[in-house]
């Protein structure tokens, strides 16, 4: 099974990507989602253990969250101890699925790919990339985000040109949709020959 791992800084449509992925029968983790899903199951006692205050009726509140950890390099150190094996767990398990299924294929959706060295469990990486206007836009328009905190997320991210040129594919996400749909089908086509 080839293990494509995708990631690309925020903004730049991970999701949008795996998507396109999963409608060409190429199932997707997004490890984003499973970090949602801790916060409202298993990882929520130990957040509110370490971080107390940060949960309401035992659910993680991002934004207290965030007001803890934000800028607090030991806070966050902390914290990625905490949830990080939780979602190497949950992927482990989706991969173990995904082998019972006979799949050829699988896309691991994961923000910090390269600097969490997650590039090194899979055979491929694929980085989505759009130009700096774009992704402000994108980000900026989403609910409760601030100049301050993408600045801050940016901060903890490994620069765009230096996840573009570690990449063994790069997916532009800032033009036409069928431009990257096209991109998708170029990647699949070189893995194929693949195991």
């Amino acid at each position: 099974m080839i293990k494509i791992g995708l990631t690309g800084s925020i903004g730049m449509g991970k999701s949008t990507t795996t998507l396109r992925f999963a409608k060409r029968g190429v199932p997707g983790y997004d490890a984003d989602a499973a970090v949602h899903r801790l916060y409202a199951g298993r990882a929520a006692p130990l957040i509110e253990s370490a971080f107390p205050g940060t949960t309401v009726d035992g659910v993680v509140d991002r934004t207290r969250l965030s007001g803890e950890v934000l800028d607090k390099p030991e806070a966050m150190r902390r914290l990625e101890a905490i949830v990080h094996p939780l979602v190497r767990e949950d992927e482990i398990a989706f991969l173990d699925r995904a082998r019972d299924q006979r799949r050829r294929a699988v896309v691991l959706d994961i923000p910090l790919l390269f600097e969490t060295g997650g590039h090194t469990r899979v055979d491929v990486c694929v980085v989505v990339s759009a130009s700096a206007d774009i992704q402000r836009a994108r980000v900026l328009a989403r609910p409760g985000m601030t100049e301050d905190r993408f600045a801050a997320i940016l901060s903890r991210q490994m620069s765009d040109a230096e996840k573009r040129r570690r990449a063994h594919f790069v997916i532009d996400t800032g033009g036409r949709f069928d431009a990257a749909d096209r991109a998708v089908d170029a990647i699949l086509r070189a893995l194929s020959p693949l195991p």
